[in-house]
C-alpha cells in the first residue's frame, strides 16, 4: 500500500460505516467498523478494525493487521493477502496473485509499472488499437444489426449500463473464484475458461458498440454527413485511441467505456433485445 498518497476511503477508529465501501483507483483503510462489504478496484485494502462483510480487492493487496477482524470472506485478484499474527478471518480467503492477465483483459489496467512514454508501452498500445480495428471488422461482418441495437443502448442509457457492467464484471470474477475454490481441477478449469470466454465476448461486443456510439455522436456534434456504421465505429476507435495515450486518463476512460459496453451487451443480450432466460 502506497503511504505517500491519501486513501480514497479512510474509516477512522471509532467510526461506523453501515453501507458498503468502494474505492476506485486508490486504497481503502478500515480502522473503524464497516457493517457491509469493502471493495477496492486498482487499489489495496488495509484493515485494522472490523469488517462485518466481505473484503474484495481487484488489482491490489489485502492487508490485515494484528487487530483486524473480518467476518466474511477475503477475495483478492492480482494481489496478495497478508494477515498479521492475531488477525481474525472468519470466512474463506482466496488470492490469485498471477491473475493480472485476466484483469487487464477485462478492463484496461496500468502499464505494469512502466512509464507511459516507454517504447514497450507505446508499441503495446498501438498493437492493441490495431487489434480493436480487426475486432470491429469481424463483428460488423457477423452482426451489424445487433451491434447497432447495442450501440443505441450505449447512447440512451450510459449510466445504467455502467453500473450494470460493473456489477456483471464483479459477478464474473467472483464466479471464477468460486469455481476454482470449490470445484476440482477436472470441473473447475473448464468452468473458469467458460466464464473468461463469456466475459471477453461481452467486452469485445460492448466496446465495438461504444466505438460506434461515440463515432456517431461525434459526427452529429461536428455536423458531418452521417457516416456508414463501420466508419462511425472507426471514428470512435480513433477518439478513444488518442485518449489511450494520455497517462492515467486513458486508463480510466477506457475502464469506464468497458463497463458501459459490457452493461449494454448484457442489457440487450448482444443486440437481440430478448431475455437471457425464458420464463418457466
Amino acid at each position: 500500500m502506497d503511504s505517500s498518497s491519501a486513501p480514497a476511503h479512510h474509516l477512522q477508529r471509532g467510526s461506523i460505516a453501515r453501507q458498503r465501501i468502494v474505492a476506485l483507483g486508490q486504497d481503502a483503510v478500515i480502522d473503524g467498523e464497516a457493517k457491509s462489504h469493502v471493495v477496492a478496484i486498482s487499489g489495496s485494502v488495509r484493515v485494522s478494525g472490523h469488517v462485518a462483510g466481505d473484503v474484495i480487492v481487484l488489482g491490489g493487496d489485502a492487508l490485515l493487521t494484528e487487530t483486524a477482524r473480518v467476518d466474511g470472506d477475503v477475495y483478492v485478484l492480482s494481489g496478495h493477502i497478508d494477515a498479521a499474527p492475531g488477525a481474525i478471518l472468519e470466512g474463506r480467503s482466496v488470492a490469485y496473485p498471477d491473475a493480472s492477465a485476466l484483469w487487464v483483459a477485462l478492463i484496461q489496467g496500468p502499464a505494469m509499472g512502466l512509464p507511459a512514454s516507454s517504447p514497450v508501452v507505446l508499441g503495446a498500445k498501438l498493437a492493441l488499437l490495431a487489434f480493436w480495428a480487426f475486432v470491429i471488422l469481424a463483428l460488423f461482418a457477423v452482426g451489424r444489426r445487433e451491434l447497432l441495437s447495442t450501440s443505441d443502448s450505449v447512447r440512451v442509457e450510459p449510466f445504467r449500463n455502467f453500473f450494470l457492467g460493473l456489477t456483471g464484471v464483479l459477478a464474473m470474477v467472483l464466479t471464477a473464484l468460486f469455481f476454482s475454490a470449490f470445484s476440482g481441477a477436472l470441473l473447475g478449469v473448464p468452468l473458469i475458461v467458460l466464464v473468461v470466454v463469456f466475459a471477453l465476448v461481452l467486452r469485445f461486443w460492448g466496446m465495438v458498440a461504444v466505438f460506434h456510439a461515440l463515432g456517431d455522436w461525434l459526427s452529429e456534434r461536428l455536423k458531418w454527413h452521417p457516416p456508414l456504421p463501420l466508419t462511425a465505429a472507426s471514428y470512435g476507435l480513433a477518439m478513444l485511441g488518442l485518449v489511450k495515450f494520455l497517462p492515467w486518463v486513458g486508463v480510466w476512460v477506457w475502464s469506464v467505456a468497458t463497463f458501459i459496453g459490457v452493461g449494454a451487451a448484457l442489457s440487450t443480450k448482444l443486440g437481440r433485445r430478448e431475455a437471457w432466460f425464458e420464463a418457466a
